[in-house]
């Protein structure tokens, strides 16, 4: 019997700054500080009690997201976009707001917004194809073809950035697990942003 939780609520037990222990908070800081926001997301605090899981997640996430040749505003779309079609609320409500914060590395048109205009003509088609294919191997990894691989590297990927694209997919199915299974919502704070 599937039991919704209460709004504020989550399966696992939520830790805060204040409460984390400081190998915790050491982790919660470079989460900050890498991410440039000024509080702790929920999806890191459902998993403060375990020091070791925490680390793993945020260092994979660190290095997939955060680091490498693929621009962050395309990766930031492409788990907004895996999300959005699997339904996964948290995820793509965050990567959403993290996507459109930096719609003006794609266009400098007055009210871009980057999750708004996917398939627009101010969307480049590198980062079309490139969505498309991530969603494609995310949610239906087995369905992948050399063709797909054929058509990231007409767009203009290096095969580098192409792992680097792929590798993606196999984070955002982590995130939405996580985000999913543990039953956090959507942080405060990010409801705050200005539109």
């Amino acid at each position: 019997m599937n039991q919704s939780l209460p709004q504020t609520q989550s399966r696992f037990k939520m830790i805060s700054y204040d409460a984390a222990s400081p190998e915790v908070r050491d982790i919660y800081d470079d989460t900050k500080k890498t991410l440039q926001l000024p509080f702790v997301l929920n999806w890191f605090k459902c998993q403060g009690d375990n020091a070791l899981l925490l680390q793993g997640n945020w260092s994979k996430l660190k290095n997939t997201l955060m680091e490498g040749q693929v621009p962050n505003v395309l990766k930031q779309l492409i788990i907004y976009n895996v999300s959005k079609e699997r339904g996964c609320n948290y995820c793509s409500h965050a990567h959403g707001i993290f996507a459109d914060s930096m719609s003006s590395m794609i266009s400098e048109e007055e009210g871009f917004k980057a999750t708004q205009h996917l398939n627009s003509p101010s969307m480049p088609v590198s980062y079309k194809t490139a969505v498309q294919v991530v969603t494609k191997a995310a949610l239906n990894h087995s369905d992948i073809s050399d063709e797909d691989f054929q058509k990231l590297e007409e767009a203009g990927f290096t095969h580098k950035e192409i792992q680097e694209l792929m590798a993606q997919a196999d984070l955002v199915n982590m995130l939405n697990t996580i985000a999913d299974v543990s039953g956090i919502r959507i942080d405060n704070e990010l409801l705050e942003t200005p539109e």
